[in-house]
């Protein structure tokens, strides 16, 4: 039966491959490299064209430099370009230095299911956060002071108050996948990365509180959406590796189940960092990956009534480990967070709700700062209780409670 690497093959003669490495030597990198080749058919060759057209206002853009054929992430240990069918048989006979050759599916934003232009907290702190008893950790002391989390989005507007001195790093990736230099200033393409962003480590303002973890602090990256997606997300994931994250945000995935990005989500766990991914918004029966993935911290939506949400994906799987997904549900509907340029404003979504959960992390992982992300995932799990009218199916474990997970650590 032909795989989808030679289906793409045979419509349009190349296809994109992620490569799993044994090894990252030099001699090794440099063997590799003659098996791939910058293909007429690729995107990459597409977004170089594109690129370099007139824009409005009589300008032209500056040509872009052209990406290697084959990009190298050392810190998630694999390779990703184009190659053709005799590029893909010679990578398949590479046994000694590659453990695996996938597909790379284009991943896309969660997408808000609602979104409110304008809102305004009325409550010293949003409902989202009194539903998980975020406020008991706080009266202990607890912010989540001294924890960095990994937030891949699309990027977040640092000159809002809420964000002033919450993202310590930053990083953008250009439509080719490369690393913007010299680094921006923390802004936002869109919307979506602001207000996730206010969730995870948003700051207390005129006595309103947004984020989870107001003392924690945020390697935001602009990896999504346009471009080159793959090396945009693979960029973005490796440089929060470098940056030695514990906890990885991220909000957005592909359609369906696909293996692909499997071994990325095992090197994560094999540092030490919390993989916290929304499973998206497409309903019962469906899910997203790598949020639907047996070793990550997948996270549905409830309303304010704790309830599921209909938008909120869920799936059962025939695997023996964590065959249900999502792991957990969290606060996603009506959540208000941060607007770029000033403001608030509200949104629904798997989306809202995994910051919650990595803002939760962080706080346990400030109280605790010895414990692991196993130890921290496995103390928010325990801490999860069925609310009246959720379904398993649906729900999964149910809501998680921070007092009783900190209790559980």
């Amino acid at each position: 039966m032909p795989t989808n690497l030679d289906i793409q093959l045979e419509a349009s003669g190349s296809a994109s491959v992620i490569v799993i490495l044994k090894d990252s030597k030099a001699a090794t990198i440099s063997g590799l490299k003659r098996y791939f080749r910058h293909a007429e058919t690729s995107q990459q060759t597409a977004l170089l064209e594109s690129l370099s057209v007139h824009t409005g206002g009589g300008g032209r853009r500056r040509r872009p430099t052209a990406p290697p054929a084959m990009r190298v992430y050392p810190a998630l240990g694999l390779a990703f370009g184009t190659v053709d069918r005799k590029g893909l048989a010679a990578l398949r006979k590479e046994k000694k230095h590659i453990s695996g050759i996938h597909s790379a599916p284009v991943f896309s934003l969660i997408h808000p299911v609602r979104s409110a232009a304008v809102a305004t907290p009325t409550q010293k702190v949003t409902w989202g956060i009194n539903a998980l008893d975020i406020p008991k950790l706080w009266a202990k002391g607890f912010t989540g002071k001294g924890i960095l989390v990994g937030h891949l989005d699309t990027g977040a507007d640092g000159k809002h108050p809420a964000l002033k001195g919450a993202i310590k790093l930053f990083a953008e990736f250009d439509d080719l996948g490369a690393p913007v230099n010299p680094v921006p200033a923390a802004h936002d393409t869109g919307e979506h990365g602001t207000h996730t962003a206010g969730t995870i480590a948003g700051r207390s303002v005129a006595g309103k509180a947004i984020g989870v973890a107001p003392g924690a602090d945020l390697a935001c990256a602009i990896v999504i959406e346009g471009g080159n997606v793959v090396a945009r997300v693979l960029g973005g994931m490796n440089w929060a590796v470098e940056q030695k994250v514990r906890i990885l945000s991220m909000s957005l995935g592909l359609r369906g189940f696909d293996p692909a990005w499997e071994p990325l989500t095992a090197v994560l766990r094999q540092k030490g960092i919390l993989p916290v991914f929304a499973v998206g918004n497409e309903g019962p029966g469906t899910s997203r990956s790598p949020g639907n993935y047996d070793d990550v911290l997948s996270v549905g939506a409830i309303d304010k009534n704790l309830l599921v949400a209909d938008f909120s994906s869920s799936q059962k799987f025939t695997r023996p480990k964590n065959p249900l997904v999502p792991q957990l549900v969290a606060p996603g509907v009506g959540v208000i967070s941060a607007k770029p340029g000033g403001g608030y404003q509200e949104m629904d979504g798997t989306s809202m709700a995994t910051p919650h959960i990595a803002g939760l992390a962080a706080l346990l992982m400030s109280a605790k700062p010895t414990k692991t992300a196993d130890e921290v995932e496995k103390a928010i799990y325990a801490s999860c209780q069925m609310q009246p009218g959720m379904l398993q199916s649906r729900a999964n474990r149910g809501v998680p409670n921070a007092i009783r997970a900190l209790d559980l650590l």
